[in-house]
Parts: structure tokens; C-alpha cells; sequence
């Protein structure tokens, strides 16, 4: 004989739904919260999607507007790129030909500034080859995809090792840039701690014209890796 006891109508119906009930408290404090909100519901709503948009800026994605001519002709004043925060989290880090944005306080300025990386750590930096173009671990780089039309690689000779954890940065519109080359005898040797970089430019996003992917360039695909990397 089954003796296992069963629940009778009177028993299911007397259990109180826990679920409902849950939900109709988490219902009742919104619905006490935007009555105390000027506006109500509307209020609430803007709340939230602004809490949103905060959130996103903050760890996801950050608008900049381009201030300067330093990286034409891809890059024009008044543009504005989105910045992706998250491409150098998790263990990935900056590679070459990514143009990146990065807080210059103390060794560029007191401002965030966006270059295109030449070189990482590790690498040696030449400028330049018989050709007139840069070096990077004995390869020569052809930049004129993205170089400025009529701009040399650097009207500037330098010769620089890149200590690990840092990068050596250029505009693409070199002779109108401010970048590594002028910083060489400054503290940091011209060099951007990895640290101090914001993100990784990924889009053009304004004027909508001009909207289009920035994908790094095929021009350092062939560079090898700096003698002792390992990757």
C-alpha cells in the first residue's frame, strides 16, 4: 500500500506562492520609488538608462573627439572615435599598427592624447633605412597607407629600444605630431607605459560621412618578434 501522504486541494491551495509573492513586493517598492520621484515612472526611466550609459562609458566604450591634425588623413579634427576599453583587458596588449588612446599626464601632458603604435616591448626602432622608412627589428615598414600623403616617416633620426611594458607611438601625420620623437629626452624616454593606455580606436562614429572601422593596418604583419619575446 502506498502510505506516502498526499496533499489535498486544501493543502496545495493554502501553500503561499512564494514566486508571486516576490515579485509583487519587488513591483510594489518600484512603484513606491517613483512615487517619490518627480516625474515617476519617466524619471525612473531616464535614471536607468543614463546609470546605463554611465556604466558603459566608464568600462565598455568611451567617445573621443579628435582635437588635432596629428593623425591625418585618417584621423580629421572634429571626429569622433569610440574608444574600446576592453581590448587590452583579459591579457591581451597593445600590438603594432593599433591606434590607441592614453593619458599623457607626466611625460606628454595633462591630457589624453591618441597615436598609433610603432613599436612594443622589446622592439628596436629605427628611423630610417636607406629608403627613408622605419625599422622595426631589422624589417622596414612601408606606412604610406596610412601615412600622411607628402609626410616622410620622421624628418627626425632616432634609434630606440622599447623596455618591456611600455610602447613607442606615432602620428600618422608626422609632420604635424607630437609623439615619441619629440619626448626622447624627457623622463620615460618618450615611451607609454602600457598601463597608461585608455583603449583601443575602433570606430569613426561621427561625422556620419566619415564613419568606417579602424582595422590595423597589414604594414607590421611581417615584423618579426623582438629577440627573447615569447608569444
Amino acid at each position: 500500500m502506498d502510505t506516502e501522504a498526499q496533499p489535498t486541494e486544501r493543502d496545495r491551495s493554502s501553500r503561499p506562492d512564494t514566486g508571486a509573492v516576490e515579485g509583487r513586493s519587488r513591483f510594489a517598492l518600484v512603484s513606491r520609488i517613483t512615487e517619490w520621484l518627480p516625474g515617476g515612472w519617466i524619471t525612473l526611466t531616464l535614471f536607468v538608462c543614463l546609470l546605463f550609459l554611465l556604466l558603459l562609458n566608464t568600462f565598455v566604450v568611451q567617445p573621443f573627439q579628435i582635437p588635432s591634425g596629428s593623425m591625418e588623413q585618417g584621423l580629421r579634427i572634429g571626429d569622433r572615435v569610440l574608444v574600446n576599453k576592453l581590448a587590452y583587458r583579459f591579457g591581451a596588449e597593445p600590438r603594432r599598427g593599433d591606434v590607441v588612446v592614453f593619458d599623457g599626464t607626466g611625460y606628454f601632458g595633462d591630457a589624453d592624447y591618441i597615436k598609433r603604435v610603432v613599436g612594443v616591448g622589446g622592439d628596436h626602432v629605427v628611423c630610417c633605412d636607406k629608403e627613408g622608412r622605419i625599422e622595426v627589428n631589422g624589417r622596414s615598414v612601408d606606412e604610406t597607407a596610412f601615412l600622411y600623403p607628402g609626410d616622410r616617416a620622421s624628418a627626425v633620426s632616432f634609434d630606440v629600444d622599447v623596455p618591456d611594458g611600455t610602447l613607442f607611438v606615432l602620428g600618422d601625420h608626422r609632420s604635424d605630431s607630437s609623439d615619441s620623437r619629440d619626448h626622447l629626452g624627457s623622463p620615460g624616454g618618450g615611451m607609454i607605459p602600457v598601463g597608461d593606455v585608455i583603449g583601443r580606436a575602433d570606430w569613426i562614429s561621427w561625422p556620419v560621412g566619415h564613419w568606417r572601422r579602424l582595422n590595423r593596418p597589414a604594414a607590421y604583419a611581417r615584423v618579426p618578434a623582438a629577440e627573447g619575446a615569447h608569444g
